[in-house]
């Protein structure tokens, strides 16, 4: 599971076991990206370092998650084809699932190299409270025909949470308990993080 984690909140963690639970996975790899090409401007966020250290508070209480610095320590921009490539050649046999938002099963196609995702492992789709269940069963099947590819629906409820509105709440001064776990809500206090001087 791949995100830039500024911050990481429960909405990732509840993906993340529900993919974990539903299709039967032996461990869910949080991959912080080091430096994604769609998120350039990156200003009056958290550092590479806040990054994973919230990720690692986040995900230390559940035997099931683990951090992965495969995207955070690669030259250049991360792209999503490289690493599962890359996590294929070391890892031959094992079945790799991708877990990403519906957001990103709309946008897909413009993605760099879709194709070589598709075919490095298994895109597990979460839906969005927004999103028309119709319109996206719809556009699941279309990606599956376009690709060759499998796209397998998460099933969860999901909660409709983002981290730039949580950069918003913080830099607001609004509380932000429940939305992300203590120990990370208290690293973000105790340092500062998003918040204006």
């Amino acid at each position: 599971m791949g995100g830039t984690f500024d911050p990481i909140h429960i909405g990732h963690l509840i993906l993340g076991e529900a993919a974990r639970r539903q299709f039967h996975l032996d461990k869910v790899y949080f991959m912080p990206a080091g430096n994604p090409p769609h998120k350039r401007n990156r200003a009056g966020r958290a550092s590479d370092a806040q990054r994973v250290e919230m990720v690692r508070l986040a995900i230390a209480s559940n035997p099931g998650f683990a951090l992965s610095m495969v995207e955070m320590n690669e030259d250049g921009y991360s792209y999503t084809y490289r690493t599962l490539e890359k996590l294929r050649s070391e890892y031959p046999d094992t079945d790799i699932y991708f877990i990403m938002g519906a957001d990103s099963l709309f946008d897909f196609d413009t993605w760099r190299d879709p194709q070589r995702i598709a075919n490095a492992a298994r895109l597990v789709v979460a839906t969005r409270n927004q999103t028309d269940p119709v319109a996206f069963d719809a556009l699941l099947e279309k990606r599956r025909e376009q690709y060759h590819g499998e796209f397998l629906k998460l099933d969860t409820p999901n909660l409709d949470i983002s981290s730039k509105h949580l950069r918003e709440m913080i830099q607001c001064h609004e509380s932000v308990r429940y939305y992300l776990p203590d120990p990370v809500r208290e690293y973000i206090l105790k340092n500062h993080i998003y918040m204006k001087d």
